[in-house]
């Protein structure tokens, strides 16, 4: 190397030091400041915080920006499916928060929707106040629990707010009384309102009164779940917890906490009766009983993934529950995520919800009450938690002159723990229907049909939102599996196979609100005739160009 490439070297190196250093204030300050406006706006969530350990969020093409005004046209797809929750009640000022260093908790109540997301800075939680099962246990080792035991109830202190300032002994007083629980909390249906219940039991103490033995730093939902077993109902819970992390404007994806006392969901769904969350009985591999079933059992219940929550952990930053910690546990940011029965997706079984899925670019362009891009911008999220692209449509898929069509199947088992009896079919020929659809997609000239066979039961939750997302079609009889249409593409055909004992419009409103196609087959009794279906199927290819 001669004098005057040496001389240039060092000069490149100069300059990339120079850079580097330019880069590291420059990102520096950037986490300075982002760090100041969350300590003006949210009072007691930065202090002593630990290395950031949240998912940030993904960028996915239907999404659309959560606006925090009171524009929002009430019964409108935005307050439905978005950010309606236009209403914001301050119980404890974040404003004196800053000046006192004390807790503020306040409500954000959508008027359509008839129920809130609250959320609270310097928040204590005492689990040893909440009275349900410890939760999170494998289901061998629970069996005979009641549905009382974990569900949680709460004692008066079982949370906990600082109120007066530094140095205050405050006596203990009741936080809210019934009148704000009646506007900002109603019971409505639900009978047993857990997150009506969690704000009733908050009790306001001095600043020597409130210790914790252990500090949370980052942004935490506080979640009960009910039909905790059942997809549909999950699904909800789901959207609901995402719904309430945009709406209070979460920079990143909160970490989670169970307030129930569920135990592990090992969704098994083979020919088996499930009693209080664990007294399985079942026959074991080959027919085995009695001693060889009580060995297999176990065998069983590791094998088998936590389906659901998996998809809590790929969908958030982390997972806990409540029991699990050791004693008084303090949030610097806790939100209070309504019950999934008080989301659009469920109250639209029993209400009309006058909305049709179009695309956030539409959208961006021509805003439109009666229109929604929410449900999509959901299912990417989903989508993408468990690594799969998001900007992927139905031409993507038959570039190759494939076409996926995905059977979802359907077996007998008992979702909910607590259900007894005999489970009646949905779709009582579910096998002919199959064997004859495999017929007709290895004999059909005008294009290649891949039929996939949707034995969920028997995959994880990232291999069944794969055969989602890569399906042109998708099939199955009235059933929870078929609420993935959730993170279905756009285009993606819903053809649902309907019995006359199980008429409900679940996944028709589902596809309507993505704007999918949907059409039905509507039976008498549960027998489908084979010849019916493959007609539907072959007009649904015809209008695809196969």
């Amino acid at each position: 190397m001669n004098k005057k490439q040496w001389t240039l070297l060092k000069i490149l190196l100069a300059l990339f030091a120079l850079n580097s250093i330019s880069l590291y204030f420059y990102f520096a300050s950037s986490h300075r400041h982002l760090d100041d406006h969350r300590r003006h706006t949210l009072p007691g969530i930065t202090q002593h915080r630990r290395p950031h350990l949240s998912k940030p969020w993904p960028i996915i093409p239907s999404y659309l920006p959560w606006s925090l005004t009171s524009n929002v046209a009430p019964k409108s797809c935005e307050a439905y499916f978005g950010n309606g929750f236009t209403k914001v009640a301050d119980v404890l000022s974040p404003k004196a928060a800053v000046r006192s260093g004390s807790s503020w908790f306040r409500c954000h109540y959508s008027d359509t929707l008839r129920s809130s997301v609250c959320e609270g800075g310097k928040i204590r939680m005492d689990p040893e106040r909440i009275k349900m099962s410890r939760g999170g246990e494998k289901l061998e080792d629970v069996i005979g629990r009641t549905e009382e035991e974990e569900l949680p109830a709460f004692e008066d202190g079982a949370f906990q707010v600082e109120a007066g300032g530094k140095g205050s002994r405050l006596k203990r007083k009741n936080f809210v009384g019934d009148e704000f629980l009646d506007q900002f909390l109603p019971d409505g249906n639900v009978l047993k309102h857990t997150m009506r219940e969690l704000v009733r039991s908050i009790v306001a103490v001095g600043e020597t009164d409130f210790t914790c033995q252990e500090w949370i730093d980052e942004p935490t939902l506080l979640i009960t779940r009910f039909e905790y077993a059942n997809l549909f109902h999950t699904v909800t819970d789901w959207y609901s917890a995402y719904v309430s992390s945009r709406v209070t404007g979460l920079p990143n994806r909160p970490h989670l906490v169970f307030v129930d006392g569920h135990c592990e969901v090992q969704e098994l769904m083979r020919k088996i009766s499930m009693f209080p969350c664990g007294a399985v009985i079942l026959s074991g591999p080959n027919g085995m009983k009695g001693r060889e079933t009580d060995l297999f059992f176990p065998f069983l219940a590791e094998y088998f993934q936590t389906q659901l929550e998996e998809t809590w952990r790929a969908l958030f930053s982390s997972l806990r529950y409540a029991k699990n910690f050791s004693g008084p546990v303090c949030f610097r940011h806790a939100i209070l995520s309504p019950l999934g029965y008080e989301t659009a997706l469920f109250k639209g079984l029993s209400e009309h919800i006058d909305c049709q899925g179009a695309s956030a670019h539409e959208l961006w362009q021509s805003p439109d009450d009666k229109k929604t891009a929410r449900l999509s911008e959901f299912g990417e999220m989903i989508r993408d938690a468990f690594g799969f692209p998001v900007n992927r449509h139905h031409t993507d898929k038959a570039v190759s002159g494939d076409y996926n069509v995905l059977f979802v199947r359907r077996e007998d088992y008992l979702a909910h723990p607590r259900h007894k009896g005999k489970v009646e079919s949905r779709l009582s020929n579910e096998q002919e229907v199959f064997d004859a659809l495999q017929r007709w997609a290895s004999n059909r000239q005008e294009c290649k049909v891949n039929l996939i066979n949707g034995l969920f039961a028997h995959m994880s939750m990232k291999e069944q939102v794969r055969a989602i997302q890569d399906a042109s079609v998708i099939i199955g009889a009235h059933g929870a599996g078929l609420t993935h249409i959730v993170s279905a593409t756009p285009n993606t055909v819903i053809l649902e196979i309907i019995s006359s004992f199980y008429r409900r419009p679940h996944f028709q409103l589902i596809a309507q609100w993505k704007g999918l196609e949907y059409e039905a087959i509507n039976l008498d009794g549960s027998y489908a005739n084979p010849g019916v279906v493959i007609d539907r199927l072959n007009k649904i290819m015809r209008n695809l160009g196969c």
